[in-house]
């Protein structure tokens, strides 16, 4: 087990830098994840941890040691590919066995550390088998057992899921962080997904072109997202974002005006930009739960049933907004319909900056 530390950490490629200075700390046995669009960096991170690829300036610290110039195999790492990386010919028995076998353990340990793993991961049925003859979600516990025999220090997961459909990526999520549970290593976790990262992580690391744009809980990033990037990324369907602008004690959209939040600083010009959840919307009769000022009226223009819930997108004054509403009964599209917002959950950023005002 061990802590990963990255101090000032930047990689160029050429003339182009790709991670453009990061310090963070990972806690001994934290299950952490990168998350962010494509291109942000957070593939190359995970391959600098792994010496896969050499940092152009900063240190790389695993249990406290300077590993810069240490190979990858010597890291005391494993890493999951999001490829499988199996060898065909070979059996599961022999795939999960193949890194001990390399580091010339005895036949007897790599035995028990194989079994023990198939055991864990319910593969105790398939060790005879070849990768050609299993699932993708077989191969991928597969490859989480292989790095799992090896008792790292610290395991490394690029993309695991994303070669599997919605259903085994679910499932497999689920496995990996009962596993996480079981043997409470340090973990660290690429993907571009962001409901991976708020159901795995016990941090996530939102990347952006390169930089960290927030480090926090789930719950952090959810209800106190740092800038308007970090709320419209964290969160599905995703926050709505509406120009508004401060008018003494009001804030003033095109369809209401809304009671200000109290917030610290205030821009001078008095532009801002509101942040809503689609879940934060209230309909119906529960509207009358909120102030009078806090409602208003709109049409339905879109309804999607989703069983336990209904998304719909809705028009006020010319403006779509997306809301999310609990319940089997949903409104008929063309309908008019009241509905609030909730007062206690908006989130207010600065128009020009994209910082957080309040929240």
């Amino acid at each position: 087990m061990a802590s990963v530390t990255l101090r000032g950490i930047r990689k160029d490629f050429g003339r182009t830098q790709v991670i453009k200075g990061i310090d963070l700390a990972i806690e001994d046995k934290e299950f952490v994840v990168f998350v962010g669009p494509s291109g942000c960096g957070k593939s190359t991170l995970l391959r600098l941890i792994a010496g896969l690829e050499d940092a152009t300036a900063g240190d790389i610290l695993i249990g406290g040691r300077t590993v810069n110039t240490v190979a990858p195999k010597d890291r005391n790492i494993a890493m999951v590919f999001q490829n499988y990386a199996l060898y065909p010919p070979m059996t599961v028995a022999r795939n999960l066995g193949f890194g001990l076998r390399a580091a010339r353990l005895p036949a007897a340990e790599i035995d028990r550390r194989v079994n023990e793993a198939a055991a864990m991961l319910g593969l105790e049925t398939l060790l005879a088998r070849r990768p050609g003859e299993l699932s993708g979600g077989q191969r991928q516990r597969v490859a989480m057992g292989r790095a799992l025999v090896r008792d790292p220090q610290v395991f490394l997961f690029d993309e695991p899921l994303s070669n599997l459909d919605a259903q085994l990526r679910n499932q497999v999520r689920t496995e990996i962080k009962k596993l996480h549970q079981q043997i409470r290593t340090t973990a660290i976790y690429v993907t571009h997904d962001q409901v991976e990262a708020m159901t795995l992580a016990d941090r996530i690391v939102l990347l952006r072109d390169g930089r960290i744009e927030q480090v926090g809980t789930p719950t952090d990033l959810f209800e106190r997202p740092a800038n308007r990037f970090v709320a419209g990324f964290i969160g599905s369907p995703a926050m709505n974002f509406f120009p508004a602008r401060l008018d003494g004690a009001e804030i003033v959209l095109p369809w209401m005006r809304l009671p200000c939040p109290p917030f610290a600083t205030a821009p001078t010009d008095g532009r801002i930009t509101l942040g809503i959840r689609p879940e934060d919307f209230l309909a119906g009769t529960d509207t009358h739960a909120v102030p009078e000022a806090c409602r208003f009226e709109a049409q339905v223009g879109v309804v999607e049933p989703m069983g336990s819930e209904s998304l719909l997108v809705i028009n006020a004054a010319g403006t779509d907004i997306q809301v999310r509403l609990i319940g089997r009964a949903f409104p008929q599209t063309g309908s008019t319909l009241g509905f609030a917002v909730n007062p206690a959950e908006l989130h207010v950023f600065d128009a020009a900056t994209g910082n957080t005002l309040r929240r």
